[in-house]
């Protein structure tokens, strides 16, 4: 075919246009995130709320990001081969979000150098591998506060998932806080070596109000506690997200989990091209951390000395781990006007005074 000046400019205008179109729906691809949830989504608490956080994610980005979860995903092998699915799917950030799911994910991040890997309450990081985790402890303190002052039996109970540091840092806050405001009072605490398993944590509840304990805290997240506590008259801590639609009369309030912000900014430094690998610990200063509101049934008093120590703590005027304590035996342990620095506190293994109950072995 025989090519004149105007079918050749043609041609070039229709070259040009297929391969800068070609270059504009590839940059039109929306950035793929991934995130893996040790328990379901319904479980109203753990990873109920990162799961609030990835919608945020969504409703912020739109179309410009597609997200993914995995739900129910064991600890172990189950978690590294889940993982390693979403990272050779494309994703380009995975977020995962149990301790147990440390050591599949860095091993996986190795694997896969170009993805971006976050996960959640470890301490494991590396190039592509970055740790994040909330004060879940400071929530803890203030809910102590309240309970403290709210005992009539001066029993507590403390409903526990795993005998690791995060949750042992939560029983020794609240124990120390509800200490502070009421020298009687003791936390008596159960294991049910789950994060969810609402049979588990009912009978746990019912076990502890059959002690006569009269204030229930958690760091497992089913709703059932509330709920048991809601039929016996006894006040309950939620965990996690707002559970007082579980025990409109018995829910005191709750330690709310707030990822969203931190999703965004990650997911937002990724498309950015400014993402690092970082370590961040926040809390109430920077919202990962607030108390559901409490219950209007609450005393005035009892609320105001409470929302006053969270501004405290917000302002890093307290701070819930400052001597003097002393451990279960009594020993002093941190000196008057010392305060526990976070890397103790990251690898913290032992009761406060006024625990009742042993970690498993």
């Amino acid at each position: 075919m025989k090519m004149t000046r105007r079918t050749g400019l043609a041609l070039v205008l229709a070259m040009a246009t297929g391969l800068f179109g070609g270059m504009t729906a590839k940059a039109a691809e929306p950035l793929k995130v991934g995130f893996v949830y040790v328990g379901p989504i319904g479980d109203h608490g753990y990873s109920y709320q990162h799961d609030q956080g990835r919608l945020a994610v969504e409703k912020h980005f739109g179309d410009k990001v597609k997200t993914t979860y995995v739900e129910n995903v064991a600890e172990g092998a189950d978690a590294e081969r889940v993982i390693r699915q979403l990272a050779a799917a494309g994703n380009d950030i995975i977020f995962t979000t149990s301790f147990g799911f440390m050591n599949p994910t860095a091993k996986v991040a190795k694997q896969f150098p170009k993805v971006k890997f976050e996960h959640a309450t470890g301490y494991l990081r590396g190039p592509n591998l970055a740790t994040y985790m909330a004060r879940f402890y400071e929530g803890r303190y203030v809910a102590g506060i309240a309970a403290g002052r709210l005992t009539k039996s001066n029993k507590l109970g403390y409903i526990a998932s795993f005998p690791i540091p995060e949750v042992v840092r939560g029983v020794n806050a609240f124990t120390l806080a509800a200490r502070s405001v009421n020298p009687k009072a003791e936390v008596r605490v159960v294991w049910v070596n789950s994060w969810y398993d609402p049979g588990k944590e009912r009978e746990a509840a019912e076990a502890l109000m059959a002690q006569g304990v009269d204030v229930l805290a958690q760091h497992t997240d089913s709703a059932a506690p509330v709920q048991a506590a809601e039929e016996k008259g006894v006040w309950a801590i939620g965990q996690a997200s707002d559970m007082s639609r579980f025990g409109p009369k018995s829910h005191l309030t709750a330690i709310v989990d707030d990822w969203s912000g931190y999703y965004i900014d990650r997911v937002q430094a990724v498309m950015d091209g400014t993402w690092k690998s970082t370590d961040t610990w926040h809390g109430f200063d920077a919202d990962m951390v607030r108390l559901a509101p409490f219950n209007p049934a609450t005393p005035a008093d009892v609320k105001a000395e409470a929302l006053s120590v969270e501004q405290q703590i917000k302002d890093h005027k307290l701070h819930p781990f400052t001597g003097p304590i002393k451990d279960q035996s009594g020993k002093e342990v941190v000196a008057a006007g010392k305060t526990v620095s976070d890397a103790d506190l990251l690898k913290m293994n032992w009761f406060v005074e006024g625990v009742i109950g042993s970690m498993p072995k």
